[in-house]
């Protein structure tokens, strides 16, 4: 007997919930199954979604290649390149510094026509290998 009162407050409680529930204008859930106190099972998500979307990575770095010639070094703030087109970056040629390692800086002198790596976070822009041409 005490079983069945259990059972008819269980189902008394999830009748309740899901009227107050939908008082509130909000969509119930299922109700705890009395007859063995486990909630109703969870939806799965199922198919192909090889072709979701994924939002990227606002922290993320750019990894682009470019070519130029050096118009400045600053040991201490890097160097400043007169370069082509970014594709990766979606940038004009222009003339802009970027920050750089001594011993990126070490390795070339204005004038020099140069081959270089970017690493490029939000509007920071380094540069992380240099060849000459």
């Amino acid at each position: 007997m005490k079983e069945k009162t259990m059972n008819h407050a269980r189902l008394t409680i999830a009748l309740g919930l899901a009227a107050l529930t939908a008082a509130c204008g909000k969509k119930a859930e299922a109700p705890v199954a009395t007859e063995t106190n486990e909630a109703a099972p969870a939806a799965t998500m199922s198919g192909d979604m090889g072709n979701m979307s994924m939002a990227p990575d606002a922290n993320a770095a750019i990894k682009a290649k470019g070519h130029g010639t050096v118009t400045a070094i600053d040991k201490a703030a890097g160097i400043t390149l007169d370069h082509g087109p970014i594709p990766e970056a979606k940038w004009p040629a222009m003339t802009m510094a970027f920050k750089a390692a001594p011993s990126i800086t070490d390795a070339v002198k204005v004038g020099d026509k140069v081959d270089f790596d970017l690493s490029l976070k939000g509007s920071d822009g380094e540069v992380t290998a240099i060849a000459k041409q």
